[in-house]
């Protein structure tokens, strides 16, 4: 059973711009903390952003800090991630987590930025 589901990922240029979305309707989504990771190719999964339960509070991933914003409506049980002047460096499958030990993952997006 898929519990979260992110969309938006697909191919942009150095530059532009993509927002992913992470959907969980059948959870409990506004009693926790969310985030967002990414793998690239070849490399270990990397922390990007996460945000509280409330959407008050957000940290960020140095590598992504000023381009990314992470935010959520809880009425719509959904996460976002706006990603802004993307890098080639970024790369990667993207995938959302419910901020805690045991929390679900998502199945993953994948974002490419051409050159």
């Amino acid at each position: 059973q898929v519990h979260l589901v992110e969309s938006g990922g697909g191919l942009v240029q150095a530059g532009g711009s993509l927002r992913l979305s992470c959907a969980a309707p059948r959870r409990p989504f506004s009693s926790y903390d969310m985030a967002w990771y990414r793998r690239a190719p070849g490399k270990e999964r990397e922390f990007i952003a996460t945000i509280n339960w409330n959407g008050r509070n957000t940290r960020y991933a140095d590598s992504v800090k000023g381009r990314f914003t992470i935010s959520r409506d809880n009425s719509k049980k959904t996460l976002y991630l706006q990603m802004d002047r993307l890098h080639t460096e970024d790369t990667a499958i993207y995938y959302c987590h419910e901020d805690f030990d045991v929390g679900y993952w998502g199945q993953g997006t994948q974002v490419t930025v051409s050159a």
